[in-house]
């Protein structure tokens, strides 16, 4: 694609739309419909080992992260497949930004890629969804709903007090 988009017409008009000046990511995105940094980030993943496209491919990470992976070198891609496989846990881009950080710096270890891959992500954290309609039905009408939370922590706290209460006198 580059070398057909780089040679010039026979007619040499620098006139109108002539696709064969344009360069080749700026036609490969015409054609294709994505953006001209969307192309550049596919052709940036032909520098990731096989295991990490084929993650890429199978959906368990995005390409935004795969990107700033494909930026560390052979060793270091093949430590974040060993740690994706132990873990059953993929980087974030946040992650993988840091990591190619130290990389850039000649600080990234195994170590290291240990350590970022067994933060905790803001997506993994578990969160308890209540529906609210449910929940205000049970709390006077006089809290407010920003202290909705508050009022059921310690509604909760109540009640595991009372069970534990419970269960100390059914032992007995």
């Amino acid at each position: 694609m580059k070398r057909q988009a780089g040679r010039p017409a026979k007619n040499n008009s620098p006139v109108g739309n002539n696709l064969e000046f344009a360069k080749s990511s700026d036609e490969l995105a015409d054609k294709t419909g994505e953006s001209k940094n969307q192309i550049y980030r596919y052709v940036r993943l032909t520098n990731l080992v096989p295991e990490l496209l084929e993650f890429v491919d199978e959906g368990r990470i995005k390409m935004r992260p795969a990107v700033e992976l494909s930026y560390l070198d052979e060793d270091s891609q093949r430590d974040v497949v060993d740690e994706i496989d132990m873990n059953d846990a993929t980087p974030s881009h946040d992650q993988t930004i840091r990591m190619r950080k130290f990389f850039d710096e000649g600080k990234l270890t195994t170590e290291a890629i240990q350590a970022i891959m067994s933060e905790e992500k803001p997506n993994q954290k578990e969160k308890i969804v209540l529906r609210g309609d449910r929940v205000r039905q049970l709390i006077p009408k006089n809290i407010p709903v920003s202290q909705t939370e508050e009022f059921v922590c310690k509604a909760l706290e109540h009640y595991n007090k009372f069970l534990k209460q419970r269960a100390d006198r059914d032992s007995r």
